[in-house]
């Protein structure tokens, strides 16, 4: 199974390698990696994804919450939460069918075209990673010539932690979480 955990760390000289040294040393693998600077000078959110079972996952965040520059470990798997990717694509686009359907694409994904030439696009498309994967797939065969994708970002939704009066329960269908923002 697929887990998000996010990380607050103190943003110090070597903390990357030590979170990545954890994992290569048991044998587990990171998925995405994305780190960056919180509000609070000298702490840094990393959110990393990873797969495997309970037990794995469980592991993992016990040795993360060992290090000692790590100031909070998070699964949101289990969580209210909402995670983005952002991919940029290089498109062939050359006059007629082609370049329409590229237009039509970037218009249903809610994507933007942030470069052009004449027979190709760089397109900016962001979402959740069935929905960034979905449109590469589409793209795919008309032809993509050069792509990079970040690592998931994720929150916990602030409905989710917010109190809720007793008996005013808000539930959340997992098109809520993860579509509607």
């Amino acid at each position: 199974m697929r887990h998000t955990i996010s990380l607050l760390v103190e943003d110090e000289y070597g903390m990357l390698p030590r979170i990545a040294g954890l994992f290569s040393a048991r044998g587990y693998s990171i998925d995405t990696l994305c780190v960056g600077p919180t509000l609070e000078e000298g702490i840094s959110r990393m959110t990393l994804t990873t797969h495997g079972n309970d037990k794995i996952i469980e592991q993992i965040i016990k040795q993360l919450r060992k290090l000692v520059k790590v100031i909070k470990v998070t699964d949101l798997t289990e969580r209210a939460h909402v995670e983005r990717e952002m991919v940029m694509l290089t498109v062939n686009a050359e006059m007629g069918a082609h370049r329409q359907e590229v237009f039509n694409l970037v218009e249903i994904f809610r994507a933007k075209i942030v470069d052009v030439s004449p027979d190709s696009f760089i397109v900016e498309m962001t979402g959740n990673a069935e929905k960034v994967q979905a449109f590469i797939e589409l793209l795919k065969p008309i032809g993509i010539r050069e792509m990079v994708r970040t690592g998931t970002v994720a929150m916990t939704r602030v409905a989710a932690t917010r109190q809720q009066p007793k008996g005013n329960e808000e539930t959340f269908s997992q098109l809520t979480l993860n579509e509607k923002v």
